[in-house]
């Protein structure tokens, strides 16, 4: 039996500051400008997005100006004139007219939810509370730009494969469709019932897919709507398909992975900046796509408010695997949880970059070799009829 520390939680840890819970921060609100409110969808779409890379560098350069003791109604004045034209320009003159309203900031944020997310709102009320704003932001902007990276890089992994598996199906059906047609009569001078069974072959799918190509780009709209549509309507539906992400060959491992990293950094960052853990967990449930991670989070919590710790349902969720589980555990009785997470999440993020290397280097081949398959059938059934036709001519 463990015995308890004497100081096992720092106090800034232990605080309790006015952080709503994820599920009122998330609550779509109105935004006078229309750029990033709740009400405001187009802020994610086309030229009104603002990117992350865009809020990172503003996150940033708020920190800066608030730590050069610039006041917040000045530095956002500075930030907003030096924009350039677009959703964030705006976002920021409405910061503006907030603030200098007497709105605090984060409230002032959270009427762009589309922007700024529960997580960044939170952790800016959390720097409000504890008068640490400006260190609050530089951990923000950390937070983002790894965030980013990271996603861009699993993004480049599974669309790598995916694009060269379009091309190259793109690619044959152009061969199936147009030019294979175009030998069929050679190939029926030969004779229909003489034509070798890999010639017939391709010239049947050629003349199947000429006449019924729709039916397959219709199909395939119509599975990916149909795809989408379960996601957001059936649960077990949507369970499936996150424990089948967890399970893929090759990109199950990559995804694992980059959600334990996404957990550590986030409730790392959190906690870090004095955001209480069970405010943390919610934030942390509502910011999580798969549901199997979520409901890991959710466990956690449950055993929180039940006055446990965090490494038991840890372990048992399946999600975490004995080192993280360990380290935690540690983290949690020494008082350095915020740290242990730190660590855990920069571990895991060089095992992303890991094991995306590791996929490229093993889908390449397979993806050649799929690839000299099919155009060696396909090469190898169009010269079987000249072969014919020279040994025909031969035996004359």
């Amino acid at each position: 039996m463990r015995t308890p520390l004497a100081n096992p939680m720092p106090k800034k840890l232990q605080r309790k500051l006015p952080v709503p819970k994820a599920g009122a921060v998330a609550t779509p609100a109105t935004s006078p400008t229309g750029d990033g409110g709740g009400g405001g969808g187009l802020a994610l779409f086309g030229r009104n997005r603002v990117t992350p890379r865009v809020l990172a560098e503003f996150t940033s350069q708020l920190a800066v100006l608030l730590n050069a003791g610039i006041p917040i109604t000045k530095s956002l004045r500075i930030l907003e004139g030096q924009l350039p034209n677009g959703p964030m320009k705006r976002i920021a003159k409405s910061l503006v007219e907030d603030v200098e309203g007497g709105t605090a900031l984060s409230e002032a944020m959270q009427k762009h939810d589309l922007v700024f997310d529960p997580l960044y709102t939170n952790m800016v009320r959390a720097g409000e509370a504890g008068g640490v704003q400006e260190e609050i932001l530089n951990r923000l902007a950390s937070f983002l730009t790894t965030s980013e990276a990271i996603k861009a890089r699993v993004k480049g992994a599974l669309a790598y494969p995916a694009v060269i598996t379009a091309v190259a199906v793109a690619v044959l059906l152009l061969v199936f469709t147009f030019v294979i047609p175009k030998f069929r009569q050679v190939f029926e001078s030969i004779g229909k019932d003489k034509m070798h069974w890999t010639t017939q072959l391709v010239i049947d799918i050629g003349e199947h897919l000429k006449v019924w190509w729709w039916t397959y780009l219709l199909a395939a709209l119509v599975v990916v709507v149909l795809h989408k549509v379960l996601m957001v309507k059936v649960a077990g539906y949507r369970a499936l398909v996150h424990r089948v992400a967890l399970r893929m060959p090759l990109f199950g491992r990559l995804t694992h992975k980059s959600l334990v990293a996404r957990f550590a950094r986030t409730f790392g960052t959190l906690i870090q900046s004095g955001v209480p853990h069970l405010d943390a967990l919610d934030i942390l449930q509502a910011s999580t796509a798969n549901v199997h991670m979520r409901a890991a989070v959710g466990d956690v919590q449950s055993s929180i408010k039940e006055g446990a710790g965090f490494a038991v349902p840890m372990g048992e969720s399946g999600m975490f695997d004995d080192i993280v589980v360990n380290m935690v555990d540690v983290g949690e009785q020494t008082g350095e949880l915020d740290r242990m997470l730190t660590k855990i999440a920069d571990r895991y993020e060089i095992e992303v970059d890991r094991t995306i290397e590791t996929t490229f280097k093993m889908i390449e081949p397979i993806l050649l070799v799929f690839l000299a398959v099919a155009v060696g059938f396909i090469v190898f059934a169009l010269f079987m009829p000249l072969l014919q036709m020279m040994q025909t001519m031969g035996k004359r």
